[in-house]
């Protein structure tokens, strides 16, 4: 006979596996519905690497959106910190004749210094995290518009330098390389925020503000921080995004906005539920993706990807939030 005090023991351990490893199981289950449905054209090495690179970008920025999120803060001005990224580096390409590499590292200097200007609103200013960033961020798609006066950014008949466009062009082990650079960047942030005290300052200072002033972690530096690294992220996504399009495009920014925030906080739910967490955002990002890449070959209307991206991100604040419910009671003992 079970013992009672074993059965809530039992149900909170199948509890976390449900929560922890439910979105990477689903995961294989759409790839092998989609492949089953779909058997000459999904489950091939075209298809994968065509989603592999066109989920890429948004992959970048769901990471950076993450960390901030740990904090317990929002930035909404990634997306247009991506948009207006990519038309500088466009601009200094096209207009500036810059060197390829300088002009990469300003743009991603100056994302981390846009990111950083941001933290010091949140912090410093107290003003709410949305309502800041998405200030800002209004800011920022007021540059991009100045900067581009409302046209395309387009280069001339030489295009662009190749060693630049060969950033998200080239593949590797016969793939392509920017998938790289997103697991290469999800391995930067997992071992920061799971390796390293700086991951668990941000996790403290998540879930009670003050009480991580009163142990003496300084919560105004570390989420100025976060911030910085959220818009150093958004920056490099901006680089790789005009080595991608080639033209740059005013308006493009906010149609990446939603799916990071998507993957963001769907990620919350996975691998470490109820806080967010780089491998579960990864997880996040490959389901949709795949979801995604599967309608669209069922020949869904384009009207469905933005409702599909809405209704995961309803679920995945849903889940987030129950997640970080069913923790707390289960460290209370409840």
């Amino acid at each position: 006979m079970t013992s009672p005090d074993r059965r809530p023991t039992a149900r909170h351990r199948i509890g976390h596996l449900v929560g922890a490893y439910g979105l990477p199981a689903l995961t294989v289950l759409l790839f092998a519905a989609f492949s089953l449905t779909l058997p000459d054209t999904f489950p091939t090495l075209d298809n994968i690497s065509a989603v592999l690179s066109n989920q890429s970008i948004p992959a970048m920025l769901a990471l950076g959106a993450t960390i901030p999120i740990a904090t317990g803060k929002f930035d909404l001005s990634i997306g247009y910190g991506l948009g207006l990224a990519h038309v500088v580096m466009m601009q200094l390409l096209v207009a500036g004749h810059w060197p390829w590499p300088a002009a990469c590292l300003v743009v991603v200097l100056g994302g981390a210094a846009v990111g950083a200007a941001n933290g010091a609103v949140v912090e410093f200013a107290r003003i709410d995290s949305f309502i800041a960033t998405l200030g800002t961020g209004s800011i920022m798609y007021a540059f991009t518009g100045w900067i581009t006066g409302g046209a395309r950014i387009v280069p001339g008949p030489g295009g662009l330098p190749a060693g630049f466009t060969a950033l998200y062009d080239s593949r590797f082990l016969g793939l392509p390389v920017s998938a790289f650079y997103v697991l290469a960047l999800t391995a930067v942030l997992w071992l920061l925020l799971e390796r390293l005290p700086l991951g668990r300052y941000l996790y403290v200072i998540g879930s009670n503000t003050r009480a991580a002033d009163l142990v003496g972690i300084p919560s105004r530096r570390y989420v100025t921080g976060a911030f910085t690294a959220s818009g150093l992220v958004a920056g490099l996504a901006g680089v790789l995004l005009a080595a991608q399009q080639q033209t740059g495009n005013p308006s493009v920014g906010m149609d990446y906005l939603l799916p990071a925030f998507v993957g963001a906080l769907l990620g919350s739910t996975a691998i470490r539920p109820g806080r967010a967490n780089a491998l579960g955002t990864l997880v996040a990002v490959t389901v949709l993706a795949v979801g995604l890449a599967g309608i669209g070959q069922l020949g869904a209307r384009f009207w469905v990807t933005p409702m599909f991206n809405g209704a995961t991100l309803l679920i995945a604040v849903g889940l987030a939030g129950y997640a970080a419910r069913r923790q707390l009671r289960h460290g209370a003992g409840l």
